[in-house]
């Protein structure tokens, strides 16, 4: 359990400390007062309803310091990773304003089109990979995370797929020293989103595994190509979307990618959310403060 506003518990406990030593000393006067006088009194019977005052009292305090229970929360969610090609080609303007402009535009206008079961992560590649944000549910995360890339270097579509695949695993995901093909589960939940102008200098062989092993872990990558007049011919581009079982589109078709989520197999995921418990607190609270006013009329016939 943790507290929003743990500094009312410190005033609450000073206020009911001193209301508990107050009662006591009233307690301990009344009685000393009534058997100099000969008379036993009934200090428990007309007291009770002062303790259960000052214990509603308690827990109004424990209330207003904004309790709140973490449990786990299940949900069925699948993972889309945004790869934007950051390479110095990104920054040529035979596409307006920039390539890489118009990319951050395409793929910000896809973040807002996807659904609440999809979690948003975002890689940036050139001619290594960098998982800029991880993936989750916060749409306005990984629209800034877009915004803040910039172009540098060369590019690397086996960089751009094998970093992908780490930001959906939570781990490094490498080619083997003798080109093998890393065992990395399946997760056909995950989809990839390449935004690229198509210009790899990377190796061909690389690049072919990298989307041997996205299609081994049933992760499809859609291509959105944002190059007019490109180096590199389209089949490349092509042929990782098919051997990954996803599909390739020009950047005139890009609205096409928003609707990719419905391709997703969701999976059922578990995660901690805090349960505000003031209500049920306060609840309890109120339901002393009335006992105790009750008790103490029907004793004393007086409120206070």
């Amino acid at each position: 359990m943790r507290f929003t506003s743990p500094w009312w518990l410190v005033l609450g406990g000073l206020v009911v400390v001193a209301l508990v030593a107050g009662a006591v000393t009233a307690s301990r006067r009344r009685s000393a007062a009534l058997a100099a006088a000969g008379v036993a009194g009934g200090g428990r019977r007309t007291t009770l309803g002062l303790w259960l005052s000052i214990g509603g009292l308690a827990v109004l305090a424990l209330a207003a310091a904004g309790p709140a229970a973490s449990v786990p929360v299940a949900r069925a969610a699948g993972t889309v990773i945004v790869a934007m090609d950051v390479s110095n080609s990104m920054a040529a303007t035979d596409v307006a304003p920039s390539r890489l402009a118009a990319a951050k535009q395409a793929a910000g206008a896809f973040i807002d089109a996807q659904p609440d079961s999809v979690d948003i992560g975002v890689v940036a590649f050139q001619n290594g990979g960098l998982t800029t944000y991880r993936p989750s549910a916060d749409r306005a995360a990984a629209k800034t995370a877009v915004d803040r890339l910039d172009v540098a270097g060369g590019t690397s579509l086996a960089n751009a797929l094998l970093t992908s695949l780490s930001a959906i695993t939570g781990k490094k995901v490498v080619i083997g020293k003798d080109g093998t093909v890393p065992d990395i589960g399946f997760w056909s939940s995950a989809t990839i989103v390449l935004f690229s102008d198509g210009e790899d200098h990377g190796s061909d062989e690389a690049t072919a595994v990298a989307a041997e092993a996205a299609e081994k872990a049933g992760a499809t990558v859609t291509v959105d190509k944002f190059r007019i007049h490109t180096a590199l011919d389209e089949d490349t581009l092509t042929a990782i979307a098919k051997t990954t079982g996803g599909s390739y589109h020009p950047a005139s078709d890009a609205a096409e990618l928003d609707g990719i989520a419905s391709t997703i197999d969701l999976r059922l995921t578990t995660h901690r959310e805090d349960l505000p418990l003031a209500g049920a607190v306060t609840g309890v609270a109120v339901l002393l403060l009335a006992a105790g006013a009750v008790l103490t009329v029907l004793r004393t016939g007086r409120l206070v």
